[in-house]
């Protein structure tokens, strides 16, 4: 058999145990602790389990057969002495359990921050890392793709998601952002009802002249995107080439609103994300202002 050369998002087990700074031997047990190979007379071959977290076998000129691995595979040997991997699935498969399409879980994954496109596939955020995704690169192609634990199916925050979907509703604040529910009554008095030129909801006249303007200068934007952040915090408008986020601040005479506006800025500034203020003064005059605030991101009109 033809030897396949290696990318660099596989590793085999010694180079795997390289990179940690293991013995093989002792990460060969690691993964038969975890069950995700066994050994069978002289030889360790991998188990179901050990496929589903991306294993396969690649052959040598010289050596003949071997295991290799995803890179993904060190997340879960961090702490492998006290972690048993429960099952991962595909985003088919999860799909499947909501009877919902490939493309419409990746979404709900991606407006929860857990996902992001790739100009390969799907990648994994550091927010999706936590709740267990593993990133993956299919040996042939290397298209990108994420499995999961079984348990995001029991996700509250997943399931919240899912259900808007079904229902085909809008997923409101939850008070997750704070311990008062003014947030939540905020977003009730103030419902999307001002319909903007592309088809977008939006809850005030100002919104509504930023969303048009945004449209005719031909700039892909989102309304009400959600940070993809463990908090739930939504923007008033993203912009995704710079990743760039706009908040239009009005009612400063609310102390409701302004508690409002401080817990969305904190947000902004503990992750860092590129955001665009915008007042009154600034949405009588969008067209001096927004092209000179993009341009400091990267952002700029054809």
């Amino acid at each position: 058999m033809r030897e396949k050369s290696s990318t660099p998002n596989e590793l085999s087990t010694a180079a795997l145990a390289k990179a940690l700074k293991r013995n093989s031997n002792d990460l060969f047990q690691t993964f038969s602790d975890l069950g995700l190979v066994v050994r069978k007379e002289n030889l360790w071959e991998l188990t179901d389990k050990g496929r589903q977290y991306g294993g396969f076998y690649k052959q040598h000129s010289k050596y003949g057969q071997y295991i290799v691995w995803p890179q993904s595979i060190s997340t879960i040997l961090c702490n492998s002495n006290s972690y048993n991997p429960e099952r991962v699935i595909t985003t088919t498969e999860l799909g499947k359990a909501f009877k919902l399409s490939p493309s419409q879980t990746n979404a709900i994954l991606s407006e929860l921050g857990l996902i992001e496109k790739d100009k390969q596939g799907w990648k994994v955020t550091s927010l999706g890392e936590k709740l267990g995704g593993l990133q993956f690169h299919a040996p042939k192609g290397g298209a990108s793709y994420v499995r999961w634990p079984e348990s995001i199916k029991n996700n509250k925050r997943f399931l919240g998601k899912v259900d808007n979907h079904q229902n085909n509703v809008k997923f409101k604040f939850s008070n997750t952002l704070t311990e008062t529910e003014e947030i939540v009554e905020f977003r009730d008095k103030f419902r999307p009802i001002l319909r903007a030129t592309d088809g977008h909801y939006v809850r005030s006249r100002a919104e509504l002249l930023i969303d048009n303007w945004l449209y005719t200068s031909e700039l892909v934007h989102a309304y009400e995107k959600k940070l993809p952040v463990e908090e739930e915090v939504y923007s008033d408008f993203f912009i995704p080439s710079g990743k760039v986020y706009i908040e239009y601040w009005g009612f400063d005479d609310d102390p409701k609103y302004l508690a409002r506006k401080e817990i969305k800025l904190d947000i902004y500034h503990k992750y860092n994300f590129h955001l665009i203020q915008l007042f009154d003064k600034d949405v009588q005059n969008l067209d001096d202002t927004l092209p000179r605030l993009l341009r400091g991101f990267g952002v700029t009109l054809d």
